[in-house]
């Protein structure tokens, strides 16, 4: 897997370097936030898989932790050097207008895994591997990842990426999303 385009990006977060790759919708592609900063001696480099948000990484969604982490995610690999990688997985991997459906059932009380299959979908769509051959264009063969989500370790391991540390981001939940970050909980306790 090769880039299409890549361009410098100055950010509030730091400086990267940005990298569009190929995710099947011209107008959508995959992206990789490349640090500008050196990884240490000795360290794998610190890696965040982010799937697209629209509502927690645009518009600051209190129901869900994706803008922080997102936000979090960045500053630490423009300090510690590494890569955030932002897949087009939108709802986990249902698409905006599904997920907006979604909400309207997460709002009758269904958390968000139970309300993607009322809609007739899988607890979570999202694929992983694509991240493991962006990770391969970029010479990267071991990894610290950034993650709570036993799913996206497995996903790497399994594609022959080496995790050396998994580096949780957490935050305090609200009154809007504590719920569903303890179906989240939930659901990676079930994956282990």
């Amino acid at each position: 897997m090769k880039p299409l385009a890549k361009a410098q990006l100055p950010t509030e977060s730091g400086s990267f370097e940005v990298r569009a790759y190929d995710s099947g919708f011209h107008d959508f592609p995959h992206l990789v936030m490349l640090s500008k900063a050196e990884v240490k001696a000795g360290e794998a480099p610190l890696v965040r898989i982010h799937s697209e948000c629209w509502t927690g990484d645009v518009a600051g969604s209190l129901k869900c932790d994706c803008g922080p982490q997102l936000d979090t995610s960045l500053k630490r690999v423009a300090q510690d050097g590494g890569a955030v990688l932002y897949l087009r997985q939108e709802g986990r991997g249902i698409g905006l207008v599904e997920k907006l459906k979604a909400y309207n059932l997460q709002d009758q009380g269904l958390d968000t895994f139970e309300a993607n299959e009322q809609l007739g979908h899988q607890r979570d769509a999202r694929k992983f591997d694509v991240a493991a051959k962006l990770l391969e264009d970029l010479g990267w063969a071991e990894v610290r990842l950034m993650t709570n989500n036993p799913d996206k370790v497995n996903a790497l391991r399994a594609e022959g990426v080496r995790v050396t540390e998994v580096v949780a981001i957490q935050f305090e939940p609200n009154e809007h999303n504590a719920a569903y970050l303890a179906a989240k909980v939930k659901e990676a306790r079930g994956a282990v």
